[in-house]
Protein backbone atom coordinates (compact mmCIF):
# COMPACT_ATOMS: atom_id res chain seq x y z
CA UNK A 1 0.00 0.00 0.00
CA UNK A 2 1.19 3.33 -0.83
CA UNK A 3 1.70 6.01 2.42
CA UNK A 4 -0.45 8.73 3.15
CA UNK A 5 2.31 11.13 2.00
CA UNK A 6 2.57 9.34 -1.72
CA UNK A 7 -1.42 9.57 -1.52
CA UNK A 8 -1.28 13.03 -0.47
CA UNK A 9 1.26 13.78 -3.87
CA UNK A 10 -0.58 12.04 -6.43
CA UNK A 11 -3.90 14.52 -4.72
CA UNK A 12 -1.63 17.79 -5.10
CA UNK A 13 -0.68 16.96 -8.42
CA UNK A 14 -4.33 16.49 -9.35
CA UNK A 15 -5.29 19.61 -7.44
CA UNK A 16 -2.93 21.71 -9.21
CA UNK A 17 -3.50 20.64 -12.82
CA UNK A 18 -5.98 22.72 -15.38
CA UNK A 19 -5.67 20.19 -18.60
CA UNK A 20 -4.48 16.66 -17.70
CA UNK A 21 -4.13 14.19 -20.16
CA UNK A 22 -4.62 10.73 -19.01
CA UNK A 23 -3.89 6.89 -20.77
CA UNK A 24 -5.47 4.07 -18.84
CA UNK A 25 -5.52 0.33 -19.47
CA UNK A 26 -8.62 -1.13 -21.33
CA UNK A 27 -10.52 -3.06 -18.76
CA UNK A 28 -12.25 -2.28 -15.13
CA UNK A 29 -9.32 -1.32 -13.01
CA UNK A 30 -7.57 1.03 -15.48
CA UNK A 31 -11.53 2.40 -16.45
CA UNK A 32 -12.42 2.89 -13.04
CA UNK A 33 -9.24 4.38 -12.41
CA UNK A 34 -9.62 7.61 -14.91
CA UNK A 35 -13.34 7.64 -14.02
CA UNK A 36 -11.94 8.35 -10.26
CA UNK A 37 -9.67 10.89 -11.27
CA UNK A 38 -10.79 12.59 -13.75
CA UNK A 39 -14.53 13.12 -12.19
CA UNK A 40 -12.68 14.40 -8.94
CA UNK A 41 -10.68 17.05 -11.19
CA UNK A 42 -13.60 17.70 -13.77
CA UNK A 43 -10.89 18.69 -16.38
CA UNK A 44 -8.57 16.87 -19.27
CA UNK A 45 -9.22 13.96 -21.50
CA UNK A 46 -8.87 10.01 -21.62
CA UNK A 47 -7.04 8.15 -23.86
CA UNK A 48 -7.89 4.02 -23.92
CA UNK A 49 -4.83 1.86 -24.41
CA UNK A 50 -6.36 -0.93 -26.21
CA UNK A 51 -3.36 -2.80 -27.24
CA UNK A 52 -0.45 -4.11 -25.81
CA UNK A 53 -0.58 -2.33 -22.18
CA UNK A 54 2.71 -0.20 -23.25
CA UNK A 55 3.33 3.58 -23.44
CA UNK A 56 5.55 4.32 -26.25
CA UNK A 57 6.67 6.78 -28.96
CA UNK A 58 3.65 6.84 -30.91
CA UNK A 59 1.20 8.11 -28.09
CA UNK A 60 3.29 11.04 -28.36
CA UNK A 61 1.03 12.68 -31.06
CA UNK A 62 -1.41 12.34 -28.07
CA UNK A 63 0.78 14.61 -26.12
CA UNK A 64 0.89 16.86 -29.23
CA UNK A 65 -2.72 16.75 -29.80
CA UNK A 66 -3.87 17.90 -26.52
CA UNK A 67 -0.89 19.77 -25.33
CA UNK A 68 -1.67 18.83 -21.51
CA UNK A 69 0.32 20.46 -18.49
CA UNK A 70 0.82 16.89 -16.78
CA UNK A 71 -0.24 13.69 -18.02
CA UNK A 72 -1.53 10.71 -15.63
CA UNK A 73 -0.97 7.13 -16.77
CA UNK A 74 -3.36 4.95 -15.29
CA UNK A 75 -2.85 0.67 -14.73
CA UNK A 76 -0.43 0.28 -17.06
CA UNK A 77 2.56 -2.26 -17.04
CA UNK A 78 5.29 -0.57 -19.23
CA UNK A 79 6.64 3.01 -20.10
CA UNK A 80 8.79 3.55 -22.45
CA UNK A 81 11.58 5.24 -21.75
CA UNK A 82 12.07 8.12 -25.03
CA UNK A 83 8.02 8.32 -24.29
CA UNK A 84 9.56 10.40 -20.90
CA UNK A 85 11.74 12.17 -22.21
CA UNK A 86 10.17 13.03 -25.65
CA UNK A 87 6.67 13.86 -23.88
CA UNK A 88 8.53 16.98 -22.04
CA UNK A 89 5.40 17.26 -19.57
CA UNK A 90 5.86 16.12 -15.73
CA UNK A 91 3.92 11.96 -15.92
CA UNK A 92 2.71 10.66 -13.21
CA UNK A 93 2.54 6.73 -13.46
CA UNK A 94 0.31 4.91 -10.73
CA UNK A 95 0.55 1.61 -11.83
CA UNK A 96 0.54 -2.38 -10.12
CA UNK A 97 2.35 -4.98 -11.90
CA UNK A 98 5.77 -6.12 -11.78
CA UNK A 99 7.78 -2.54 -10.49
CA UNK A 100 9.76 -0.70 -13.74
CA UNK A 101 12.63 1.77 -13.14
CA UNK A 102 12.87 5.15 -15.50
CA UNK A 103 13.91 8.36 -14.84
CA UNK A 104 13.18 11.61 -15.93
CA UNK A 105 10.18 14.09 -15.02
CA UNK A 106 8.18 11.56 -13.74
CA UNK A 107 6.44 10.22 -10.54
CA UNK A 108 6.00 6.69 -10.04
CA UNK A 109 3.70 4.94 -7.43
CA UNK A 110 3.30 1.56 -7.45
CA UNK A 111 2.63 -0.48 -4.27
CA UNK A 112 4.97 -3.33 -5.49
CA UNK A 113 8.25 -0.81 -5.13
CA UNK A 114 7.87 -1.79 -1.47
CA UNK A 115 6.33 -5.20 -1.35
CA UNK A 116 6.91 -6.95 -4.37
CA UNK A 117 3.47 -9.07 -3.68
CA UNK A 118 1.54 -6.01 -2.82
CA UNK A 119 -0.46 -5.56 -6.03
CA UNK A 120 -3.20 -3.59 -5.07
CA UNK A 121 -5.02 -2.33 -8.43
CA UNK A 122 -4.81 1.16 -9.56
CA UNK A 123 -8.54 2.16 -8.93
CA UNK A 124 -7.46 1.23 -5.32
CA UNK A 125 -5.00 3.51 -4.74
CA UNK A 126 -6.72 6.02 -7.19
CA UNK A 127 -10.13 5.59 -4.57
CA UNK A 128 -7.48 6.94 -1.58
CA UNK A 129 -6.58 9.74 -3.50
CA UNK A 130 -10.25 11.02 -4.26
CA UNK A 131 -12.10 9.49 -1.43
CA UNK A 132 -15.44 9.27 -3.75
CA UNK A 133 -17.41 7.24 -6.20
CA UNK A 134 -17.05 4.18 -3.83
CA UNK A 135 -19.12 2.10 -6.93
CA UNK A 136 -16.99 2.80 -8.95
CA UNK A 137 -13.13 2.04 -7.30
CA UNK A 138 -15.70 -1.21 -6.12
CA UNK A 139 -15.98 -1.84 -9.97
CA UNK A 140 -12.13 -1.26 -10.39
CA UNK A 141 -11.12 -3.71 -7.46
CA UNK A 142 -13.44 -6.83 -8.07
CA UNK A 143 -12.93 -6.37 -11.82
CA UNK A 144 -9.42 -7.08 -11.22
CA UNK A 145 -9.90 -9.99 -9.15
CA UNK A 146 -9.15 -8.13 -5.78
CA UNK A 147 -11.20 -7.33 -2.36
CA UNK A 148 -10.44 -3.95 -0.91
CA UNK A 149 -10.68 -2.89 2.69
CA UNK A 150 -13.74 -0.36 1.97
CA UNK A 151 -15.88 -3.38 0.94
CA UNK A 152 -18.19 -3.51 4.17
CA UNK A 153 -18.53 0.20 3.69
CA UNK A 154 -19.65 -0.57 0.07
CA UNK A 155 -22.39 -3.10 0.94
CA UNK A 156 -23.71 -0.64 3.58
CA UNK A 157 -24.32 1.71 1.16
CA UNK A 158 -25.23 -0.83 -1.51
CA UNK A 159 -26.60 -3.85 -0.10
CA UNK A 160 -28.34 -5.00 -3.04
CA UNK A 161 -25.40 -5.14 -5.35
CA UNK A 162 -22.95 -6.54 -3.08
CA UNK A 163 -25.14 -9.03 -0.45
CA UNK A 164 -23.34 -9.82 2.54
CA UNK A 165 -23.06 -13.62 2.17
CA UNK A 166 -20.50 -13.07 -0.81
CA UNK A 167 -17.18 -12.80 0.55
CA UNK A 168 -14.62 -13.32 -2.41
CA UNK A 169 -14.12 -11.34 -5.61
CA UNK A 170 -14.37 -13.58 -8.20
CA UNK A 171 -18.47 -14.65 -7.21
CA UNK A 172 -18.41 -11.29 -6.56
CA UNK A 173 -17.83 -10.95 -10.10
CA UNK A 174 -19.89 -13.47 -11.51
CA UNK A 175 -23.25 -13.63 -9.14
CA UNK A 176 -24.01 -10.36 -8.02
CA UNK A 177 -25.55 -6.86 -9.38
CA UNK A 178 -22.08 -5.55 -8.83
CA UNK A 179 -20.91 -7.94 -11.13
CA UNK A 180 -23.14 -6.82 -14.07
CA UNK A 181 -22.62 -3.62 -13.70
CA UNK A 182 -18.63 -4.34 -14.15
CA UNK A 183 -19.21 -6.25 -17.59
CA UNK A 184 -21.41 -3.48 -18.59
CA UNK A 185 -18.71 -1.07 -17.88
CA UNK A 186 -15.71 -3.23 -19.82
CA UNK A 187 -18.11 -4.33 -22.45
CA UNK A 188 -18.86 -0.65 -23.22
CA UNK A 189 -14.84 -0.18 -23.93
CA UNK A 190 -14.97 -2.56 -26.68
CA UNK A 191 -15.45 -2.51 -30.27
CA UNK A 192 -14.37 0.57 -32.09
CA UNK A 193 -12.22 3.35 -30.60
CA UNK A 194 -14.52 6.22 -31.16
CA UNK A 195 -17.71 4.02 -29.82
CA UNK A 196 -15.54 3.25 -26.90
CA UNK A 197 -14.75 6.88 -26.12
CA UNK A 198 -18.06 7.45 -26.34
CA UNK A 199 -19.27 5.46 -23.82
CA UNK A 200 -16.09 6.39 -21.69
CA UNK A 201 -17.79 10.27 -22.14
CA UNK A 202 -21.12 9.06 -20.70
CA UNK A 203 -19.72 7.14 -17.73
CA UNK A 204 -17.66 10.34 -16.35
CA UNK A 205 -21.76 11.58 -16.45
CA UNK A 206 -23.33 8.84 -14.77
CA UNK A 207 -24.05 9.57 -11.04
CA UNK A 208 -25.07 6.20 -9.35
CA UNK A 209 -24.83 2.35 -10.42
CA UNK A 210 -28.59 2.13 -10.73
CA UNK A 211 -28.45 3.95 -13.64
CA UNK A 212 -26.69 1.44 -15.68
CA UNK A 213 -28.28 -1.70 -13.54
CA UNK A 214 -31.90 -0.21 -13.55
CA UNK A 215 -31.73 2.03 -16.82
CA UNK A 216 -33.29 5.17 -15.08
CA UNK A 217 -31.33 7.59 -17.29
CA UNK A 218 -30.02 7.88 -20.59
CA UNK A 219 -27.08 7.36 -19.71
CA UNK A 220 -27.85 4.63 -18.12
CA UNK A 221 -29.72 3.01 -21.17
CA UNK A 222 -27.04 4.00 -23.13
CA UNK A 223 -24.49 1.67 -21.66
CA UNK A 224 -26.57 -1.06 -20.58
CA UNK A 225 -27.95 -1.24 -24.36
CA UNK A 226 -24.60 -1.11 -26.21
CA UNK A 227 -23.08 -3.82 -23.38
CA UNK A 228 -26.11 -6.06 -23.92
CA UNK A 229 -25.42 -6.33 -27.90
CA UNK A 230 -21.57 -7.50 -27.22
CA UNK A 231 -22.92 -9.74 -24.14
CA UNK A 232 -24.98 -11.69 -26.62
CA UNK A 233 -22.20 -12.59 -29.01
CA UNK A 234 -19.84 -13.19 -25.83
CA UNK A 235 -22.39 -15.82 -24.44
CA UNK A 236 -22.25 -17.46 -28.16
CA UNK A 237 -18.63 -17.66 -27.45
CA UNK A 238 -18.59 -18.98 -24.16
CA UNK A 239 -21.39 -21.36 -24.97
CA UNK A 240 -18.68 -23.19 -27.38
CA UNK A 241 -15.81 -23.03 -24.77
CA UNK A 242 -17.85 -24.76 -22.08
CA UNK A 243 -18.13 -27.64 -24.46
CA UNK A 244 -14.29 -27.93 -25.41
CA UNK A 245 -13.36 -31.79 -22.89
CA UNK A 246 -10.69 -31.59 -21.20
CA UNK A 247 -8.92 -34.45 -19.44
CA UNK A 248 -5.85 -32.62 -18.56
CA UNK A 249 -4.58 -29.95 -15.94
CA UNK A 250 -5.48 -27.45 -19.40
CA UNK A 251 -8.54 -26.29 -20.44
CA UNK A 252 -7.73 -25.34 -23.78
CA UNK A 253 -10.14 -22.79 -26.19
CA UNK A 254 -8.78 -21.21 -29.48
CA UNK A 255 -11.32 -19.17 -31.36
CA UNK A 256 -11.30 -16.96 -34.36
CA UNK A 257 -11.18 -13.41 -34.19
CA UNK A 258 -14.01 -11.31 -34.92
CA UNK A 259 -14.17 -7.60 -34.30
CA UNK A 260 -14.14 -7.64 -30.67
CA UNK A 261 -11.64 -9.74 -28.61
CA UNK A 262 -13.51 -11.70 -25.23
CA UNK A 263 -9.70 -13.20 -24.48
CA UNK A 264 -9.54 -12.29 -21.30
CA UNK A 265 -13.43 -11.91 -20.26
CA UNK A 266 -13.89 -15.61 -21.57
CA UNK A 267 -10.38 -16.96 -19.46
CA UNK A 268 -12.03 -15.27 -16.10
CA UNK A 269 -15.17 -16.76 -16.48
CA UNK A 270 -13.47 -20.31 -17.53
CA UNK A 271 -11.75 -20.24 -14.22
CA UNK A 272 -14.50 -18.73 -11.90
CA UNK A 273 -16.05 -22.06 -13.22
CA UNK A 274 -13.43 -24.55 -13.19
CA UNK A 275 -11.11 -23.54 -10.20
CA UNK A 276 -8.77 -26.82 -10.88
CA UNK A 277 -8.11 -26.08 -14.26
CA UNK A 278 -5.45 -24.31 -15.97
CA UNK A 279 -7.09 -22.04 -18.18
CA UNK A 280 -5.78 -21.05 -21.86
CA UNK A 281 -7.51 -19.11 -24.12
CA UNK A 282 -6.28 -18.12 -27.65
CA UNK A 283 -7.40 -15.69 -30.24
CA UNK A 284 -6.41 -16.45 -34.02
CA UNK A 285 -5.67 -12.93 -35.85
CA UNK A 286 -4.06 -13.06 -39.19
CA UNK A 287 -0.31 -14.90 -38.19
CA UNK A 288 -0.72 -14.63 -34.25
CA UNK A 289 -2.29 -16.22 -31.84
CA UNK A 290 -3.36 -13.60 -29.12
CA UNK A 291 -3.47 -15.44 -25.77
CA UNK A 292 -4.71 -15.12 -22.11
CA UNK A 293 -3.93 -17.64 -19.25
CA UNK A 294 -5.23 -17.86 -15.63
CA UNK A 295 -4.42 -20.80 -12.81
CA UNK A 296 -5.55 -19.91 -9.71
CA UNK A 297 -3.30 -22.75 -7.50
CA UNK A 298 -0.37 -22.05 -9.57
CA UNK A 299 1.94 -19.26 -10.21
CA UNK A 300 2.05 -18.86 -13.97
CA UNK A 301 5.18 -16.24 -15.26
CA UNK A 302 7.76 -18.35 -14.57
CA UNK A 303 5.64 -21.12 -16.01
CA UNK A 304 5.02 -18.75 -19.29
CA UNK A 305 8.52 -17.15 -19.50
CA UNK A 306 10.19 -21.36 -19.78
CA UNK A 307 6.85 -21.84 -22.47
CA UNK A 308 8.48 -18.82 -24.65
CA UNK A 309 12.21 -19.59 -24.84
CA UNK A 310 12.85 -20.43 -28.77
CA UNK A 311 9.29 -19.14 -29.65
CA UNK A 312 8.76 -16.20 -31.60
CA UNK A 313 6.69 -14.43 -29.11
CA UNK A 314 6.24 -12.21 -25.70
CA UNK A 315 4.01 -11.95 -22.64
CA UNK A 316 3.79 -11.83 -18.98
CA UNK A 317 1.58 -10.57 -16.24
CA UNK A 318 0.28 -11.27 -12.85
CA UNK A 319 1.25 -14.53 -10.05
CA UNK A 320 -2.46 -16.31 -11.14
CA UNK A 321 -3.10 -14.40 -14.97
CA UNK A 322 -0.86 -13.57 -17.94
CA UNK A 323 -0.88 -12.40 -21.71
CA UNK A 324 1.35 -13.38 -24.50
CA UNK A 325 1.13 -13.03 -28.63
CA UNK A 326 2.72 -15.33 -30.13
CA UNK A 327 3.20 -16.10 -34.10
CA UNK A 328 0.32 -18.86 -35.03
CA UNK A 329 3.25 -21.08 -36.86
CA UNK A 330 4.42 -21.47 -33.06
CA UNK A 331 1.47 -22.33 -31.49
CA UNK A 332 1.30 -25.88 -30.80
CA UNK A 333 5.61 -25.53 -29.67
CA UNK A 334 4.26 -23.15 -26.98
CA UNK A 335 0.95 -25.68 -25.75
CA UNK A 336 3.54 -28.66 -25.51
CA UNK A 337 6.04 -27.04 -23.73
CA UNK A 338 3.52 -25.41 -21.81
CA UNK A 339 1.76 -28.55 -20.91
CA UNK A 340 5.40 -29.98 -20.13
CA UNK A 341 6.55 -27.57 -17.88
CA UNK A 342 3.40 -28.57 -15.88
CA UNK A 343 3.54 -32.16 -16.01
Amino acid sequence: MLTTKQIEEIRKELDECKNPLFFFHDDADGLSSFLLLYRYVKEGHGIIIKTTPNIDEKFLRKVEEYDPDKIFILDIALVEQEFIDKAKRKIIWIDHHEHQKRHGNLKYFNPRTKDSKDNKPASFTCYQVVQQDIWIAMAGCIGDWYWPDFTNKFKKQYPDLLPKEIKKPEDALFETKLGKIIRMMEFSLKGKTSDALKSVKILTRIKSPYEIINKTTSQGRFISKRAEKIEKEYQELLEKALKVKSKDKILLFHYLAGKISFTKDLSNELIHRFPNKIIIVAREKSDEMKISIRGGKIIIPPILERSLQGIDGFGGGHEHACGANIKKKDFNRFIKSFKNQIE
